[in-house]
């Protein structure tokens, strides 16, 4: 394994003292966006803030890159990627479809992360070496489902107003020809195909802290995640993820149109 899990179990932890209770406590809302509406909350700095402390406590020499607080430089060729709260619009409306990523990178490459949701209790975890659920009913092994033909899909965006500058006839296209459309799902999605519940997730104008963390664990369920050209998603952008190689293709096909 790359990194311990009971290290990403603390991570997790901490960070939940620091989200729960602040979630549906109505507190104050920032916008970081001028021209737009990008929310920022207690909750998210003080979240990035407890993670910070514990990177920096266990690995001194490694890089971190956190949505709230930027870059710490590092020696070892080791950065971890933070996300405190994805899916704050989520978290500031009270629905629990919002999580805290953490993903390590070494050399440029995702290879371990996790996607934490306290409120239901749900951990999603790559150590490196495989894919992990532990919440209620237990823990298993991350396995995606079967699915390799489009028309059986269950397809997943966060919103389909992602889509800017003609991609969004393009998503639409897929979502035309699979089985079932979900929206609102945030980092939740990638967690459901992982654990075998949705086949494929498409999202566009990503940032690199939205998906590090959920690069290891589609993958360590045996899932393909890339950016629509095929290549790796580390550097966020448009980014699809599917349950089997078959279904990433058909997708990706239609993508690329």
């Amino acid at each position: 394994m790359i990194v311990e899990r009971e290290f990403l179990r603390r991570i997790a932890k901490a960070a939940a003292a620091e989200t729960l209770p602040r979630f549906r406590a109505h507190g104050d809302v920032s916008n970081k966006l001028s021209g737009g509406f990008d929310p920022v909350t207690e909750a998210d700095r003080m979240a990035e803030r407890a993670i910070r402390a514990l990177i920096e406590e266990q690995f001194p020499d490694d890089a971190i890159l956190g949505e709230e607080f930027g870059i710490k430089e590092g020696t070892s060729g080791r950065e971890w990627v933070i996300d405190p709260i994805d899916g704050t619009r989520a978290f500031i409306s009270g629905i629990p479809l919002w999580g805290t990523l953490v993903g390590l990178k070494v050399d440029g490459r995702a290879v371990a992360g996790m996607m934490a949701q306290p409120f239901t209790g749900e951990l999603y975890v790559s150590d490196g070496s495989a894919g992990f659920y532990e919440g209620p009913g237990g823990e298993r092994r991350l396995a995606t489902r079967k699915t390799s033909a489009l028309a059986q899909a269950t397809v997943c965006t966060t919103t389909p107003s992602l889509f800017l500058d003609g991609k969004r006839a393009l998503y639409d296209a897929v979502e035309a020809a699979s089985q079932l459309a979900r929206y609102g799902t945030d980092c939740y999605a990638y967690a459901m195909l992982a654990s075998g519940n949705v086949d494929l997730v498409i999202e566009s104008g990503l940032q690199a802290y939205d998906i590090v963390a959920l690069i290891p664990v589609v993958e360590a369920a045996g899932g393909v995640i890339t950016d629509w050209q095929g290549g790796r998603a580390e550097q966020g952008g448009d980014v699809i993820a599917a349950a089997t190689p078959e279904l990433h293709a058909e997708a990706l096909a239609l993508l690329r149109s």
